[in-house]
């Protein structure tokens, strides 16, 4: 049997929750494109809670347990003291979240003698060293789609805050205020305004599509090329490169998996070369961005506005200057894990674990690395390499709140 250590992200401050805001999620059967959503033999959990914590065990516990499988979850990830460095070393099956990344560095997985599989429970396997996975011959699968519609809100959802200048706005509300000088000085229509992708996958063209009804200009850059039809469509603008349209847009969302060709991708350079008084959305990843010269752009102007949900590594030190910089609209990376997209993805991680288990194939969307090569959505989506250097620094975050 196997051993499974499972990362989470920590519990509610005030503790699991007993009731949730609404009783019941609506029922999907496929997304956009026609892929079906996840279909595990059973589920153990109620959809529409809390799975994606400590407590909620991604609703594995009873399945696993019931095959003889050792299941170990904890949010301690970060660190070589970490519960998950100390049971790293035997465990069979790695799953972690792209919102509390577990890294799997090359060092960490020379240590894990019996990896075999790590699974992303969500969409971006960017914090494990896929070239390392690759050497090594494990597995990595993810479970593609299950939270794209979710992001793609969220970034509809961060342009209108930053464009709108909602954020300060109701900030003065909150202190008793009725400025609406300064409310309105830094807001404007997006109506009418350039809006382009780097990436037009399935989150950067749901975004597309949810943005055209506000009657923007659409422009995309993409290594794969839409369809002619869906391009006629919502009446997009192609780009070869990602340097003719930044120039070209105000509002800018990038949409693009990290990897070795993105890492840094947004840093001075590029920055320069977009409108003076731009907005940048970021619920990608947030080493696509330099974050110093995000800091500097928006103290300088040539940045109106950043806003994302993404950080690197993740958590974040409590010095992070994403935390301070000015004219922000940050949130912890909570884009895709709303309560609908934790169902789903806790789901799609069963799936992925009957399969293993059966010895079946697992879907290929699914697949990121197999038999020691990208596989899959990773051979679609990703470059071989490695981006997780730096991600040691996430131990910082622990010992500041004195965990």
């Amino acid at each position: 049997m196997s051993k499974v250590v499972c990362v989470l992200y920590d519990d509610p401050v005030d503790g699991y929750p007993k009731s949730y805001a609404r009783d019941s999620l609506p029922k999907l059967e496929r997304y956009p494109d026609g892929q079906t959503l996840p279909a595990p033999q059973a589920i153990d959990f109620k959809p529409g809670t809390l799975l994606g914590s400590v407590s909620g065990e991604l609703g594995l516990r009873k399945f696993l347990e019931s095959k003889g499988h050792k299941f170990l979850v904890t949010s301690d990830k970060d660190g070589p003291n970490s519960f998950f460095e100390h049971e790293l070393a035997d465990a069979d099956v790695v799953i972690s979240q792209p919102f509390w990344p577990a890294y799997l560095t090359a060092e960490r997985l020379a240590r894990a003698k019996n990896l075999k599989l790590a699974i992303t429970a969500g969409i971006g396997s960017d914090h494990v060293d896929l070239q390392a996975a690759m050497d090594k011959g494990i597995t990595v699968a993810e479970v593609t789609y299950c939270n794209s519609i979710s992001v793609s809100e969220h970034i509809v959802m961060m342009i209108l805050s930053l464009v709108r200048n909602y954020i300060p706005s109701y900030q003065w509300v909150v202190e008793g205020g009725w400025n609406i000088a300064d409310c309105v000085a830094r807001s404007y229509d997006l109506e009418g305004m350039n809006v382009g992708t780097v990436g037009a996958g399935r989150i950067g063209l749901a975004a597309l599509r949810r943005l055209k009804p506000f009657d923007v200009k659409l422009h995309y850059t993409e290594r794969h090329r839409l369809p002619d039809a869906v391009e006629k469509e919502l009446g997009l603008t192609y780009h070869d490169h990602v340097e003719s349209m930044v120039k070209l847009c105000d509002v800018i969302t990038i949409n693009t998996p990290l990897h070795p060709e993105t890492e840094h991708m947004f840093g001075d350079a590029l920055i320069a070369k977009m409108k003076r008084g731009a907005y940048l959305i970021n619920t990608a990843r947030g080493k696509i961005c330099d974050e110093n010269a995000v800091a500097r752009a928006l103290k300088s102007g040539q940045l109106a506005g950043y806003a994302g949900d993404v950080w690197f590594p993740q958590p974040p030190a409590k010095d992070h200057p994403w935390r301070t910089m000015p004219h922000h609209g940050m949130t912890p990376h909570v884009s895709g894990t709303s309560l609908p997209a934790q169902a789903r993805y806790a789901a799609g991680v069963r799936e992925i674990l009957e399969c293993w288990f059966a010895r079946k194939p697992i879907r290929p969307e699914y697949l990121i690395v197999e038999n020691g090569k990208l596989a899959g959505m990773g051979a679609h989506s990703y470059s071989a390499g490695n981006v997780t250097e730096g991600s040691e620094a996430a131990a910082r975050y622990r010992r500041a709140a004195g965990r």
